[in-house]
């Protein structure tokens, strides 16, 4: 039984090795081609392996293209993180701010999207919201002491909206 196209780049990415990188992009691009360039899981396939060979300036367009062309499932919340990311990582935390906040929650990517906004926070300048979201992303998983790193987080950014 053959696999599917998922199983395939399940497979990639399982031996994802950044130290070939031609090989990489020339196993990815046999991958996407099959599907084609108009397919947004390809293009969001062809944004990661872009992405994850750090060339993020590449990636950024087309990520961007996989959702134009309607990115759905489980990848859109991936896509929508590693475009943040990969927008922080250029130079333009702010747009990655913008995109984080307005991105929904999802089980596939858990709390993974308050990480990279607390991120992009800080290289904003926005350090007490920063660690804010940071906190609050925490605070659930703590077996003790939860409460209180919910109102310390809150209190971080209460004193700046008072001003």
């Amino acid at each position: 039984m053959s696999k599917t196209w998922d199983e395939r780049v399940a497979a990639f990415w399982d031996r994802a090795d950044d130290k070939h990188p031609q090989r990489m992009l020339e196993d990815m691009r046999a991958l996407v081609e099959e599907r084609g360039m108009d397919d947004s899981e390809a293009m969001f396939e062809w944004a990661s392996v872009h992405d994850f060979l750090g060339r993020e300036g590449e990636a950024v367009p087309l990520y961007r293209k996989a959702l134009d062309l309607g990115l759905s499932g489980d990848r859109l919340p991936q896509a929508i993180i590693q475009l943040a990311s990969s927008l922080r990582n250029i130079g333009e935390p702010a747009t990655a701010v913008e995109l984080l906040r307005s991105a929904p929650t999802s089980a596939i990517t858990g709390n993974a999207r308050l990480a990279f906004l607390a991120l992009a926070l800080h290289d904003c300048g926005d350090h007490d919201a920063a660690l804010r979201v940071a906190l609050e992303a925490l605070a659930p998983a703590l077996p003790m002491y939860g409460r209180a790193v919910s109102r310390y987080a809150a209190e971080l950014t209460e004193s700046s909206h008072q001003d």
